[in-house]
């Protein structure tokens, strides 16, 4: 399966500078809604009057809305125009910044954020409208890098904003601020970029889209749980796992019996999902905790860490990771252009269980300078490479008739991976930290490095691109 480019179907061809322009601003706007907070949460948790484990849930909230909208929004922008689906997704995401803003509780923060949610597909509608308007695979390839590392984290400068901006104007400017950079990426997605849609677009299957969120969701709100460890309430996990798995036959036979089904199931079957979609969880569980909380964590840790101050850890461990995969995204998308998207995810995966050796050693010497340097290795190789090339297959192996389908499931499997990682990895550490003071770092950087060889091995199977060169 492949996708096929077409010249816009309405309007004005716009130029490549515009398009990139506006698709950039669209992403930026998503992206401060799901890091620019981080800093801020203490601050929520004190002037909303609220608990941690509240605040917690808000921000558990907006991600599982993300991935939730993930799953069938690219699709509906098959059918009814890309362009004016993320420019109603921009508009909808600024309105949820607003009732941020005002939240007067954290109820109305959790509303708030759901409605910031509805942007969770951003990048890869983004992705496929960069297509339809760079026919070119090898430009192509360059630019998807750059739209993709925004995915990454702005160079770790929107938790550094979030942060001056929460100490010095409150929390709520925050919000404020993300209001107004999704009311310009609506502006620009609206005049900058033209419209396209697949030809002869089929009716949307609503039943279809039901059963899998309901699936989806009851998987993800699992794992959030699991994350829990000693305080997880495993009979409703449980009970979320046995719903999910009942949705998604439920949703599988669906599709078999619909006349124009939201994913029909030939394309379930193919590698060119289930190899991708593997992969993507995989990985995602293998690194996703380990550079957002494990070494963080093991940064801060006093008594066996690099005892560095919260306020600083982040310079070491985040930004970095996030500036790195920000520079190497453009280099790998070249890099994919001409080498193929398969060959450079595979360099990105051994570079990545090469960097999760490098972090066993940071456990034993943990100094600064060398968590410095675990992070930018793993920044390049993953943030860099692994997740631009995963973001880069979820369009290429598309197919024609329903570009919107991989890219939106691909979504999903990200959200999956990343919310398993935090549930398994953080479990292992918990159940090993009783063997010693650094038993439970360690393990859980064996564990991840296990699952991303899993997701090399899954990677093998992955079908090649019409185009690709390996």
């Amino acid at each position: 399966m492949s996708v096929t480019t077409a010249a816009p179907t309405l309007g004005t061809r716009r130029s490549v500078a515009a398009v990139m322009t506006a698709l950039l601003a669209a992403c930026f706007a998503f992206q401060l809604n799901a890091s620019m907070l981080s800093p801020a949460l203490a601050l929520m948790e004190k002037q909303l009057d609220a608990t941690t484990a509240e605040i917690g849930l808000t921000q558990t909230a907006f991600f599982t809305s993300a991935a939730l909208f993930s799953l069938f929004l690219p699709r509906l922008g098959d059918m009814i125009g890309r362009r004016r689906l993320l420019a109603w997704m921009m508009a909808l995401t600024g309105i949820g910044c607003v009732v941020s803003a005002l939240a007067p509780n954290v109820t109305v923060l959790f509303v708030g954020r759901i409605i910031q949610g509805v942007a969770g597909p951003t990048v890869p509608l983004a992705l496929i409208m960069l297509r339809v308007a760079v026919p070119d695979p090898k430009r192509y390839a360059v630019l998807l890098g750059v739209v993709t590392a925004i995915n990454g984290g702005i160079a770790g400068v929107d938790a550094l904003a979030g942060g001056y901006l929460a100490q010095h104007f409150g929390f709520r400017s925050i919000f404020w601020v993300m209001a107004v950079i999704a009311g310009l990426a609506v502006l620009a997605v609206r005049y900058l970029t033209d419209e396209s849609r697949v030809d002869e677009p089929q009716p949307m299957d609503w039943r279809g889209v039901l059963l899998l969120v309901v699936a989806v969701g009851s998987v993800l709100t699992a794992f959030n749980e699991a994350g829990k460890v000693a305080d997880a309430p495993w009979a409703l996990i449980a009970a979320l796992l046995a719903v999910g798995i009942v949705a998604f036959v439920a949703f599988w036979k669906s599709q078999d019996a619909s006349a124009h089904p939201l994913v029909p199931t030939v394309y379930l079957r193919s590698r060119a999902t289930w190899a991708l979609l593997g992969t993507t969880v995989l990985t995602m569980t293998g690194v996703f905790a380990i550079m957002n909380g494990i070494i963080p964590a093991l940064a801060q840790d006093e008594a066996v860490g690099a005892g560095i101050a919260a306020d600083v850890a982040p310079l070491v461990t985040l930004t970095p990771y996030a500036l790195a995969g920000l520079v190497m995204g453009p280099i790998a998308g070249k890099l994919a252009g001409t080498f193929g998207y398969r060959a450079v995810l595979r360099v990105g995966l051994i570079g990545t269980v090469a960097g999760l050796v490098l972090c066993l050693v940071t456990v034993t010497h943990p100094t600064g300078w060398l968590l410095l340097g675990v992070s930018v290795f793993v920044g390049i190789t993953y943030a860099g490479i692994g997740n631009i090339m995963l973001n880069g297959l979820g369009i290429v192996l598309s197919p024609a008739d329903n570009p919107g389908y991989l890219p939106g499931l691909n979504a999903g499997a990200f959200n999956l991976g990343a919310g398993l990682s935090f549930a398994v990895l953080f479990a292992v550490k918990t159940a090993l930290d009783a063997s010693g003071p650094t038993a439970g770092y360690s393990g859980a950087i064996i564990v991840g490095a296990v699952f991303l060889g899993l997701a090399f091995l899954m990677s093998l199977l992955i079908p090649k691109p019409a185009g690709d060169k390996a």
